[in-house]
């Protein structure tokens, strides 16, 4: 079952769930992008998200898109917001977390914070509501490093919950973290289209 968020004849976006592959996997056959090529065949893959990561997803329906969509990350003219439920009460209304990343290969896929090799990262946060001991933030990439949010908020003392790569001991049945909308240039329109996927995080 898709849940089909936007659609025309260049592109669709599609509510990704948590603990699904993107693509398909050495161990794990079942991904969002076969299931996605029952129903549009032509799909092709755009960006990704973290397996444990929900939220909405672009896939270019035509070369010509793909191409046009691949450029505008690579300019960082794409803009995308996710929510967040991390551990403890952030104290700050809202910052800025700039901290550059690498793969830490002996571990990998983690990745660790490294101020001399590292590639530059940079991620915008704001409170948006308090859970007993949780905070629900919203959180901005400036930049798009792999596992960069949940770095981020592990180095700021929160990580978020259920993080079972950067928490210690996480809880819950799922990492909470979640891409809320994505914005880009349509390819063929030139119009800014924004897409949006509901956070389960919220009321």
């Amino acid at each position: 079952m898709l849940d089909i968020l936007y659609a025309d004849r260049h592109l669709v976006a599609v509510a990704k769930p948590e603990n699904l592959l993107c693509v398909p996997g050495l161990s794990e056959p079942d991904n969002l992008f076969d299931r996605l090529r029952v129903r549009y065949p032509n799909a092709r893959v755009v960006h990704r998200l973290d397996m444990a990561t929900s939220g909405v997803m672009l896939f270019a329906l035509d070369h010509a898109t793909q191409k046009s969509l691949g450029q505008q990350f690579e300019r960082r003219t794409v803009h995308k917001c996710y929510s967040a439920v991390v551990s403890g009460r952030v104290a700050a209304a809202s910052g800025e977390i700039v901290m550059p990343l690498i793969c830490d290969w002996p571990n990998r896929p983690r990745q660790k914070v490294d101020w001399l090799q590292g590639k530059a990262a940079h991620t915008l946060f704001k409170v948006v509501d308090y859970f007993a001991d949780q905070t629900l933030l919203e959180l901005t990439p400036l930049t798009g490093r792999s596992h960069q949010l949940r770095v981020h908020c592990q180095r700021l003392g929160h990580p978020i919950v259920g993080d079972e790569l950067y928490q210690a001991d996480p809880t819950g049945d799922r990492l909470m973290l979640h891409a809320d909308w994505i914005e880009i240039d349509h390819p063929h329109s030139q119009q800014r289209l924004r897409i949006h996927c509901p956070s389960p995080f919220t009321a």
